[in-house]
């Protein structure tokens, strides 16, 4: 639910449910009222009391309109039927003194009533004989100048019962209401609060370096979201920190295995310049022997370094691809004349097997592409160890890829460690101090696939070789309303 939404419903609450509760509080009362203490504080009689009070009023503004009243016979049957609808009854003074007054009224009854009239409480009304009277009074001035004053009353039901009643049913609506609001707006501030709680936890413990603390996702829509966002942020923070202790992980073997693989190189050619130095190379067969070798270690220690940049550069995406539409086919059969010479120096032959049978086009970098070919070969040379070498490209395909394998039938490799040898520097321990090379081919190999979208990964054929296998998308090309695979 939505913030908004809620305070919403929360502030409607806050008013409905107290004139829900004053409504039920004043209809029980009713009830009881009439039932069990025979007071009639219904609509009627209340009606009944607002008629009455209504009617005295009248009367008394009729006397009021009058300059001069005669206090006679006629005046006094005037009050009579103008009262006689609400069986009114009437007060006149002269003055101080009483001069007419109902028979059923004592002395002592006209005196409380005068006196109730001083103040301000007539709608408590006055009690007599046993019925309450609600009054009303006029100031009049008679002929003669004297001033005089006209007291009206009318029976009624007791009207104390609706007072207490009226005073019970605003102090019910206001304790509802403070009682409601309190409650829902301590609900409020849970469903708020207590997730901005667990958020501000959240936001300490990852100060403190915690990355590992989750943050829930609880409350309100919009607090959802912003526990969202901040998981995310968390998450994203952890990667990065365990992304940044992978690489300095990284550069510090980067660091050991370039000082591993230059150290070899460098101590021969210091060794052979020794012994041109010392005069060991005293001979010009000799001399030349020397800075051959030392010519050959220098290229080495050059290929290394034109490796690690350009494995540098693939790592840091900033070496930029050139790619064209190729038919592969064509691609790995020039592949295959360019080294074939040279493989059969060393006595391997290669071939190609082709069981594409739809699309034979790919998107590639047609040199960079032609590095990890190489590079896979290289491999095998390195490796083989049977007397007739066989390497053999296989082409095939899927609904969306084209699959490349390149097999030889070397020595092979372990199958528990078919999975590393596209690691930066990585050799089997058996063949590391024999084999020449940077030990970046198969990584850098990988990373130009992947810079194609494609994928690269190896099969182990234990002591019959081994298979480097890479799979790169097909192009496709749309006719009307349908796909159709490009064929030759």
């Amino acid at each position: 639910m939505k913030i908004k939404k809620r305070l919403l419903i929360s502030n409607t609450v806050m008013v409905i449910i107290p004139f829900v509760i004053t409504f039920i509080f004043a209809y029980s009362l009713f009830f009881i009222s009439s039932t069990f203490l025979d007071k009639d504080i219904r609509y009627n009689n209340l009606k009944k009391l607002a008629n009455i009070r209504a009617e005295l009023l009248n009367v008394r503004s009729s006397i009021l309109k009058q300059n001069e009243v005669a206090l006679d016979d006629n005046f006094q049957k005037y009050l009579s039927v103008s009262l006689s609808s609400i069986n009114g009854k009437y007060i006149i003074t002269d003055g101080y003194t009483v001069t007419v007054f109902p028979q059923e009224f004592s002395k002592i009854d006209v005196e409380k009533i005068i006196e109730r009239i001083k103040d301000s409480s007539l709608e408590k009304g006055v009690d007599i004989n046993g019925l309450t009277y609600v009054i009303e009074y006029a100031d009049i001035t008679l002929k003669d100048g004297a001033k005089s004053k006209v007291i009206l009353m009318a029976p009624t039901e007791k009207i104390d019962m609706f007072n207490w009643f009226l005073l019970i049913t605003i102090l019910v609506f206001i304790v509802s209401f403070i009682c409601i609001n309190i409650v829902m707006s301590y609900e409020i501030s849970m469903k708020i609060l207590k997730p901005i709680n667990s958020l501000k936890k959240a936001a300490s413990e990852i100060s403190s370096g915690n990355l590992n603390c989750e943050v829930i996702e609880e409350g309100d829509e919009e607090i959802k979201e912003l526990c969202h966002d901040f998981e995310l942020m968390r998450i994203q923070l952890k990667d990065s920190i365990n992304m940044k202790m992978k690489y300095d992980d990284n550069r510090k073997m980067l660091v050991s295995s370039i000082s591993h693989d230059l150290k070899t190189p460098i101590t021969s050619i210091k060794g052979y310049v020794e012994g041109i130095l010392d005069g060991v190379a005293n001979t010009k067969q000799k001399m030349e022997s020397y800075l051959k070798t030392i010519y050959s270690k220098a290229e080495q220690v050059d290929l290394m370094i034109d490796d690690l940049l350009l494995y540098s550069k693939l790592d840091l995406n900033q070496l930029p691809f050139n790619f064209e539409k190729t038919n592969i086919i064509e691609y790995f059969s020039f592949c295959i004349e360019e080294t074939e010479p040279e493989l059969l120096k060393a006595n391997i032959k290669i071939k190609l097997e082709n069981n594409l049978e739809h699309s034979k086009f790919v998107m590639l970098d047609r040199d960079r592409m032609r590095r990890v070919i190489m590079n896979i070969i290289d491999n095998s040379c390195k490796y083989m160890d049977k007397e007739q070498g066989e390497i053999v490209i296989k082409l095939r395909e899927t609904s969306t890829s084209i699959i490349a394998e390149i097999r030889d039938n070397g020595k092979g490799i372990k199958e528990s460690e078919v999975n590393k040898i596209f690691d930066r520097f990585y050799r089997a321990d058996s063949a590391r101090s024999g084999a020449k090379g940077s030990g970046l081919g198969l990584a850098i190999a990988k990373q130009i696939v992947e810079g194609h979208k494609g994928k690269i990964w190896a099969v182990s054929h234990e002591n019959e070789g081994i298979s480097i296998i890479i799979s790169l998308t097909k192009i496709t090309e749309s006719r009307g309303n349908y796909e159709e695979y490009i064929d030759s």
